[in-house]
This record gives structure tokens, sequence and C-alpha cells, in this order.
């Protein structure tokens, strides 16, 4: 399956994401369940959740080294 590349997202409140991809869809994704997991606990700080980045190439979601959302997982 070829994933698209992710060129744009949205913060959106209650810890959801909307992303854009290179083939034009728009998914909301919801991160809330990915809280419950160690890793991604510092996202539970409102203002570090919305300052999410893309990746370089659109291949993942990222907000520091540690936490990141691949492509094909927003998919």
């Amino acid at each position: 399956m070829n994933i698209p590349k992710i060129i744009a997202v949205q913060p959106l409140d209650n810890y959801q994401l909307m992303v854009q991809f290179s083939n034009h869809e728009f998914r909301q994704y919801d991160v809330r369940p990915l809280l419950e997991n160690e890793m991604f606990a510092p996202l539970e700080n409102r203002a570090f959740f919305q300052n999410v980045q893309i990746e370089q190439g659109g291949y993942a979601l990222f907000w520091n080294d540690e936490i990141d959302i691949s492509e094909y997982e927003l998919w």
C-alpha cells in the first residue's frame, strides 16, 4: 500500500490532529489513546501538544526526538 506523505497538520481541541496528506485527503487523528503510553505522556501538556511538527519528507509528525507518529499510523 502506498501511503501518501503528510503535507500539513493542525492541532485541534481534545487532543485531535487534522492531518492533510499529499493526495489532498484530510484525516482526523485522536491522540488520546496514546496518552496511556508513558512515551506519549508529555503530550498531555497542551502547549507541548500544540507544538507538533512535520518531519522532513512528510514521513511522520513529531514533537521532539522521542515522540513521533508515522504517516502509516495517521493514515
